[in-house]
């Protein structure tokens, strides 16, 4: 992925200033999440480049899309990109850590999106910035799951996406936190490659929960089209 700005069917995603490029899943959360509860107020955790609240705002009626971002140049990164885009009026970012945010806030959203830092490994090797984006240090599991549940509205729900290997542990966590997961998808490249990602989301209500497979690719740059069913709203050549 190049510096280059990213442009998608209703907008475009700015990139160079921030170590977080626009990825396959930040594109996958935005596009699977379930809107039908038909959420007023959206939030989305560690904004990056504001993608993911941007496919919220195309998505969605929702009158507050509000995004909270710790670093620096992805914060002034994330700004410029609902500056630019069609929904300006809705989207708002604001320039701190989850924790603080929680802290001072005294809203209720109705969905609550994040796509994680699940590096949990050291990455001497990458630069700051991208190592903290990437690194789960700057904002542990447990503490997001728990700043989440109190952000949360009580028949809203929050969605994440995460490694496969660290479903098992993630929905114990939440579990802690009264949130219960009502779907779940889980992520392959192609239909040989073992699964990689977890789509979850997430309620106050134990219910049944909806489990779906999605395979990505066919072959390379050759999608299944149930990938394309998913991501045609947003990606140009889809």
């Amino acid at each position: 992925m190049t510096n280059k700005s990213f442009q998608f069917k209703q907008f475009s995603v700015e990139q160079d200033k921030t170590a977080m490029k626009v990825g396959t899943d930040g594109v996958l959360l935005g596009a699977w999440v379930s809107l039908a509860s038909k959420p007023l107020g959206i939030l989305d955790i560690g904004a990056g480049t504001g993608l993911i609240a941007l496919m919220m705002a195309q998505r969605s009626d929702a009158e507050l899309i509000d995004a909270v971002e710790l670093n620096d140049e992805a914060y002034e990164q994330t700004v410029e990109n609902f500056e630019n885009s069609d929904w300006g009026d809705r989207l708002f970012c604001y320039h701190a850590s989850l924790q603080e945010y929680t802290d001072e806030i005294d809203e209720k959203y109705d969905l609550i999106v994040s796509n994680p830092p699940f590096y949990t490994s050291t990455h001497k090797e990458l630069s700051k910035e991208r190592a903290m984006a990437r690194h789960s240090e700057s904002l542990p599991t447990h503490e997001l799951l728990s700043n989440v549940a109190n952000l949360l509205s009580e028949n809203g729900s929050c969605a994440f996406i995460i490694p496969y290997e660290a479903t098992t542990s993630f929905i114990d966590l939440a579990e802690k936190n009264e949130l219960f997961p009502c779907r779940i998808t889980y992520v392959k490249g192609n239909h040989n490659s073992p699964v990689k990602r977890s789509l979850v989301q997430f309620s106050f209500f134990k219910k049944v929960i909806e489990e779906s497979e999605l395979v990505i690719e066919i072959a390379r740059h050759h999608y299944t089209s149930a990938y394309i069913e998913l991501v045609k709203d947003f990606y140009l050549k889809m």
